[in-house]
């Protein structure tokens, strides 16, 4: 078999290994594509080579070029902690109120946080994706998460609802249209959002994709993930009798809500515990503790498991696949770890094949959450693209 790579040299020179340089390092991968919708993580040491044998490649090039500047270098380090200039809470209907806050700067260009779970909440680290001095940063607390009130209340919570509160948020905020900002389910979320609304949204950057098909929850919740992870799948699996076996969502269903508060609690702990422990490709011990908190445990194990019983709400399995049209002019990237277990690349690549106008960057040596450094990286840069973007084409 022949492998090879292909240079954005002016010749476009496709190289083989029989007929490459002896310099070149042999131990390298095979790349399908270097094109500018499709890039890795981590292709410095490739560079390097290129630029030592005297090639310049697309990839090399590629920080320099998406930003709009060819001689502005994207930033990727996570930006300094901060804190909020006002919160608030926003009663959103007759049940519901949700907690908001905004930070960086308050004539900056908007850009919303949409959490994950559903029922995970925001953190202040989620504000460190963004330049604070370009951006203003609104955070919120979906139904029944965080801050939001009543807690781990599923009446009158769907994709709808939230979809309906994301824009009265941004009504209430004063703000004609904004940048979008999902990961895991918040990329569902945005996806959702953006094809009700793609009048509203001025750039999109998704992590972690998840589209909510049956076949990406039976794939972590009816034992597929498992194969992987066996150690953390039994403890889920031995809370439900045998015999409650044939679906885990259901029968959890009915743990998470049974009238006895115990019961939901010891079902949270598992549900959620189960999560955590597959979220990062090395274990973090600080993430897994959040299985112990019941407070945290209950909004997220009910309403995670409320959302998929129901999937998702939406009336197809390929919804957001099939609506896709609506939102091709926005300017996207998609980030992808490529081990991710809980959101397996296979939604970002099907995302990815609809959507190929998207920037798609998968990190090779990272899972699923948005904190692990090559997917933080590529985060803050998407960010750092759109605010170029946006300096570029401010009247």
């Amino acid at each position: 078999m022949r492998l090879g790579f292909k240079f954005a040299s002016k010749s476009n020179t496709f190289f083989t290994h029989s007929s490459l340089p002896p310099a070149f390092p042999s131990s390298l991968p095979y790349f399908p594509s270097l094109s500018k919708n499709f890039t890795f993580s981590g292709k410095k040491k490739l560079s390097l080579w290129v630029q030592r044998v005297g090639f310049k490649t697309e990839t090399q090039l590629s920080d320099k070029m998406e930003s709009g500047n060819p001689t502005e270098q994207l930033i990727r380090n996570l930006y300094p902690p901060i804190e909020p200039y006002s919160t608030g809470f926003l009663k959103v209907s007759d049940v519901h109120t949700i907690y908001w806050e905004q930070s960086g700067n308050p004539d900056g260009h908007p850009v919303v946080f949409l959490h994950g779970g559903p029922g995970g909440g925001t953190s202040p680290s989620n504000r460190r994706f963004f330049d604070p001095e370009f951006y203003r940063i609104i955070l919120f607390d979906q139904r029944g998460a965080g801050k939001s009130t009543p807690h781990a209340c599923l009446e009158n919570n769907t994709t709808w609802d939230l979809i309906d509160d994301i824009e009265k948020l941004r009504e209430h905020l004063k703000i004609p249209e904004w940048q979008v900002f999902g990961g895991s389910w918040g990329s569902t979320l945005a996806l959702a959002y953006s094809e009700s609304h793609p009048d509203k949204v001025t750039g999109l950057v998704l992590r972690g994709i998840f589209l909510l098909r049956k076949k990406e929850i039976d794939w972590f919740y009816e034992g597929g993930a498992a194969a992987i992870y066996p150690d953390a799948w039994e403890p889920f699996r031995d809370l439900i009798p045998e015999k409650e076996r044939e679906s885990f969502v259901t029968a959890y269903h009915r743990r998470l809500n049974s009238e006895d508060l115990e019961i939901q609690y010891a079902a949270a702990r598992a549900w959620t515990k189960w999560e955590m422990m597959t979220a990062h490709l090395l274990p973090n011990d600080e993430n897994i503790k959040r299985g112990d908190d019941d407070y945290f445990s209950l909004a997220f194990a009910r309403i995670e498991n409320h959302y998929f019983v129901n999937k998702g709400f939406f009336p197809s399995d390929s919804f957001l696949l099939d609506n896709v049209d609506k939102i091709r002019h926005i300017n996207t990237t998609i980030v992808q770890g490529r081990y991710d277990v809980c959101c397996p690349m296979m939604s970002a690549w099907d995302l990815h094949k609809a959507f190929p106008e998207a920037d798609f960057k998968v990190v090779p040596n990272a899972g699923h959450s948005a904190n692990e450094p090559g997917i933080a990286a590529e985060l803050v840069a998407a960010n750092e693209k759109l605010k170029s973007l946006a300096k570029k084409n401010k009247p």
